[in-house]
């Protein structure tokens, strides 16, 4: 009975766990480090294990960063069974597709670049190709309820809670064995907050031998809501008494539904303007969108009695969805009064660079961040005060208002996750992920009565009886 640990160990992307039980191998997210260059590389060092060998996936959630090296693992020998909620399932396919779409489309830009040199420089192939994409939604099998056990093989059986991060996200309970032997491990997958608006809060179960935990906002405590709010109504405003423009980055999943309810309140409570033009220029976020209609069974009661009321929580009067690559670049020619959504959040690909590269250099603009940019991203980069950023191969000097606004995370922040922590029976053992090293250090210096581990990438511990 081992647990090994290929992902988001002592940083915040690439989350890929893996338990070992009798010759039954389960693996727990495959996600892409992202971030810059060096990252980039290491999505495309072995990835630990053999993915011949993994007869079991299970995936917490669609998020790039648990999901995104999915598409890479039937082409290395994944035969297994990959399992995961209703939603999950139809953000993951839409997730992994476009992530295979900006990856020939980077390798073509590299391709071009190094012809331009007479062919003296390599240009890297695609981590994987959309064909690859839609080979491993073949291995999507059966689908996890929330709260319902589902049995994967003998003596091994997994139960998904809503962990309220993003719609269909969970935190599986597996359990191994029986008896004495019996152990019980918890994976969080990443945590949302309590009172968030959409989804439900978190669900943990009351039990559980080990733990392996998110730490993301372990050293932090985020904004409160109301004065996040009151921020972003501001920036909003003060933006458009200048005349500029406002972009947000966002993510296409959670985030940039959750922004689009809150800008819906603002028009009618009037804190904004009726007549505000909102562009969402992300045909995945568009897409991402309407499958949340689909999925009432993750809705908090207020959002599912809007719509059983008729009623659409993410309209607003004057909102546009920008799908084709026309449309994105008409979007240049609007200047002033506009707010502009576009992906991805943390500023590493999509058609959010077009825009920062229109508006970063304009004082009347401004770029409200809505959430986590992880260490060498351009999101982070400009969030730290850059003075000037390289896009597109030419130098933006940064002179449009920077705003951060901590409210929206969908991550729990510190006293959440502890919070999380202490409903949970005395875990014999803790495995701090999916987080920076100082926050890490912070959030373990107040756990309690357990044994914490920080893992390695790549180290394996045993888990032992009780």
């Amino acid at each position: 009975m081992h647990i090994e640990f290929h992902g988001a160990d002592r940083e915040v992307t690439g989350s890929c766990h893996l338990l070992e039980y009798r010759g039954t191998r389960i693996l727990v997210d495959c996600g892409l480090y992202q971030g810059g260059r060096e990252l980039d590389e290491e999505n495309r060092r072995p990835l630990g294990f053999d993915p011949g060998t993994i007869d079991f996936l299970l995936l917490t959630h669609a998020h790039l960063d648990h999901c995104g090296r999915i598409p890479m693992l039937p082409a290395a020998g994944f035969r297994g069974e990959i399992v995961t909620t209703s939603a999950t399932r139809e953000l993951a396919r839409l997730v992994m597709l476009d992530s295979a779409h900006l990856q020939e489309e980077e390798a073509e830009r590299r391709a071009r670049q190094a012809s331009r040199h007479h062919g003296r420089q390599q240009a890297p192939s695609p981590l994987y190709t959309t064909l690859d994409a839609l080979n491993c939604l073949d291995f999507f099998g059966r689908t996890a309820e929330y709260g319902r056990p589902l049995e994967l093989t003998e003596g091994i059986r997994v139960t998904f809670h809503d962990a309220g991060h993003i719609l269909g996200s969970a935190s599986p309970l597996v359990e191994l064995g029986q008896g004495a032997e019996r152990r019980r491990i918890l994976f969080s997958g990443d945590l949302g907050y309590n009172g968030r608006a959409i989804l439900r809060d978190p669900q943990v179960p009351a039990e559980a031998d080990v733990v392996v935990m998110e730490t993301t906002y372990g050293d932090r405590r985020h904004k409160a809501l109301g004065p996040s709010l009151e921020e972003l109504y501001g920036a909003i405003g003060d933006t458009l008494e200048r005349g500029g423009d406002v972009v947000i980055p966002s993510f296409a999943l959670e985030r940039t539904q959750e922004v689009l309810y809150y800008l819906r309140e603002g028009v009618e409570h009037r804190r904004l303007p009726r007549n505000l033009p909102v562009f969402l220029d992300s045909p995945m976020a568009i897409s991402a969108t309407e499958i949340f209609r689909r999925h009432p069974e993750c809705y908090d009661a207020e959002t599912l009695g809007l719509f059983q009321e008729g009623r659409d929580p993410f309209a607003l009067p004057r909102l546009h969805f920008t799908r084709d690559t026309a449309a994105s670049m008409a979007l240049n020619q609007v200047e002033g009064g506009a707010v502009i959504m576009a992906g991805s959040g943390m500023c590493t690909g999509g058609r959010v660079r077009h825009h920062l590269k229109h508006h970063l250099w304009r004082a009347e603009s401004a770029v409200v961040f809505v959430g986590y940019a992880a260490q060498g991203t351009l999101a982070r980069r400009i969030i730290d005060g850059a003075r000037a950023v390289r896009i597109f191969g030419e130098e933006i000097p940064v002179r449009a208002r920077i705003h951060t606004i901590g409210g929206f995370s969908a991550h729990a922040d510190s006293d959440e996750l502890l919070a999380w922590h202490r409903r949970i029976a005395r875990p014999r053992q803790t495995f701090l992920v999916h987080g920076e090293p100082e926050a890490m250090h912070a959030f373990a210096r107040r756990l309690g009565d357990t044994e914490v581990i920080m893992p390695e990438l790549h180290s394996r511990y045993a888990l032992g009886t009780r």
